[in-house]
């Protein structure tokens, strides 16, 4: 079978648009000032070991449940729509923590780059297309997470604050449309 680029683009881009590194940035910036700095390389590295186990592991997982990949992956789709909601509208749906500590591992690694919608997109996204296309994926963005926790400062100065909102706003409708096709694609196999 012949390489896809354009499934490797599609998840790259589908999963870029839900870690939304960009619209975190000025979360991030408060945590790099509380903290006196983040650590690029161990926050990129714990949040892709996230990824990867729960690429490779979350499929055995949904099995204890009771669970398949296809039902899954209608419920992801519910929570990716509704995080595109959240990104469009401006409004908060998924309420934070509020006593989350302060650190490389909780917030910054989990939830804030492997979130749950992370997670949830990843086993989605293993109902249409393949693990190495996923992982090609993950391995990606964690390059761009890794960039961007680097360079924080020189990108909020950049973009300015509406530059941030619009950027969130678009990323908010591919999410929409990345949901409804996930939906459309699973919900047909519960008719057979």
């Amino acid at each position: 079978m012949p390489f896809r680029f354009d499934h490797l683009f599609t998840i790259t881009f589908t999963l870029f648009a839900i870690i939304d590194i960009v619209g975190s940035i000025p979360v991030l910036v408060g945590l790099k000032e509380k903290m006196g700095g983040i650590p690029a390389w161990k926050a990129t590295l714990i949040s892709g070991g996230l990824m990867i186990l729960f690429l490779f592991v979350g499929e055995d997982l949904l099995h204890i449940l009771g669970l398949n990949v296809q039902s899954f992956a209608v419920g992801g789709s519910i929570v990716i729509f509704l995080l595109g909601l959240e990104m469009v509208l401006g409004h908060e749906i998924f309420k934070a923590d509020a006593d989350a500590k302060s650190g490389t591992f909780v917030p910054i690694a989990f939830p804030i780059i492997a979130g749950s919608g992370t997670l949830t997109t990843i086993m989605s996204l293993k109902a249409n297309y393949g693990e190495w296309y996923i992982l090609g994926g993950i391995l990606i963005n964690l390059v761009v997470v890794y960039v961007v926790l680097r360079m924080l400062t020189i990108i909020e100065k950049a973009l300015g604050k509406n530059g941030l909102t619009a950027v969130r706003k678009f990323f908010g409708v591919i999410l929409l449309a990345i949901a409804v096709k996930i939906f459309s694609a699973n919900l047909a196999m519960f008719g057979k």
